[in-house]
């Protein structure tokens, strides 16, 4: 049997919170039944909401503060104020080893910076990044950094590929992955040096899986990669497309099936293979964005999420505990270390 994981939860982050965060963590519990949770938050608005749900109630306890992070702070500014904040003592319960992972749905630039500062960075990585999953032709892909880092250079860019090498492996098994890095074009002449610096180093080096190298936006959704690595900018305009694109042919096709009664007994007989559709890209399935390479398991929540879609947070982030996935991190990186001073890497960079 499993070892019960304790999972911190920030229940004062995002939109609807607590009451989000406590239905998403009841979710979570059905699914997985070997949790513990911790709630960090106001415990008068926690704690009626808890007492309704008695199984969630047995596993989980209340850690009270008065002090939550507003979603427009800037980062600084709650690095500083916010060190008893909600958000803050469920990350800092993961540096301390009382949890195994901390989720919120609050300011993610807050989130990054104070995981950051209480987890610090896995040695050899420069810079977190986050990353999420994105549906595919294929199934699924792993995309990142999605916002956490604007510029990169070729180090950076080959320290996300490792971790996004490592991410996939770790929740979907994937013992030998394909990876590469998005850019204007296919071909090796393309994008800026920094891209290119990077292409020369993983073509040396031997991670599991393919390096399968450039790959062009329409790959995204084609999956013709398990993994897609990109600086922070290109990421969140990508996510953010995507996003936007959805909920565009999501309104066409509203809008289609209310033209006319015809159309509107189209919808009725086409009823159930649209729900799959809806099924399948459902946002809610894909919520939940890793802050990769802290010596730490940080997830970050969409804001606006539901339960289902906090739920879907929390069980990535047992996923990722349960598999040890940063002990992945730590062995490719030793790796990458290890060729830093071959012939071969140092005439690529």
């Amino acid at each position: 049997m499993s070892a019960r994981l304790v999972i911190a939860l920030d229940a004062m982050g995002g939109d609807h919170a607590p009451a989000v965060v406590i239905r998403g963590a009841n979710m979570a519990l059905r699914r997985k039944p070997d949790l513990d949770f911790v709630f960090y938050g106001r415990e008068e608005q926690i704690r009626p909401l808890l007492n309704k749900l008695k199984k969630l109630k047995k596993v989980s306890r209340i850690v009270h503060t008065d002090e939550v992070v507003d979603s427009n702070e800037r980062a600084s500014v709650a690095l500083r104020s916010g060190r008893n904040s909600s958000m803050r003592l469920a990350i800092n319960a993961v540096r301390d080893g009382e949890a195994d992972a901390c989720v919120s749905a609050g300011n993610t630039g807050a989130l990054m910076a104070m995981a950051k500062f209480a987890l610090k960075m896995v040695q050899g990585i420069d810079r977190p990044a986050m990353a999420s999953f994105f549906p595919t032709l294929r199934g699924e892909s792993v995309m990142l950094d999605l916002g956490a880092n604007v510029a990169c250079d070729a180090e950076n860019l080959v320290e996300f590929t490792v971790m996004g090498n490592a991410f996939i492996r770790s929740v979907l098994g994937l013992q030998e992955p394909s990876f590469g890095l998005l850019n204007v074009g296919s071909e090796e002449q393309k994008g800026h040096e920094e891209l290119r610096e990077a292409a020369a180093i993983l073509r040396e080096v031997n991670l599991p899986g393919r390096f399968y190298g450039f790959v062009e936006g329409d790959d995204i959704a084609t999956g013709t990669t398990d993994v897609v690595v990109t600086d922070g900018f290109s990421g969140n305009v990508a996510l953010k497309t995507a996003e936007g694109t959805v909920k565009l042919y999501t309104e066409f096709l509203r809008r289609t099936f209310r033209s006319s009664p015809l159309a509107q007994l189209g919808y009725l007989l086409a009823k159930p293979a649209m729900r799959k559709l809806r099924k399948r890209v459902d946002p809610r399935r894909y919520n939940g964005a890793v802050l990769l390479g802290l010596n730490g398991i940080a997830v970050k929540s969409h804001g606006g999420s539901d339960a289902l879609g906090f739920a879907h947070a929390v069980t990535l982030a047992v996923d990722l505990a349960r598999h040890r996935f940063i002990d992945s991190i730590r062995a490719d990186i030793g790796k990458l270390d290890r060729r830093s001073s071959s012939p071969a890497q140092a005439a690529a960079v």
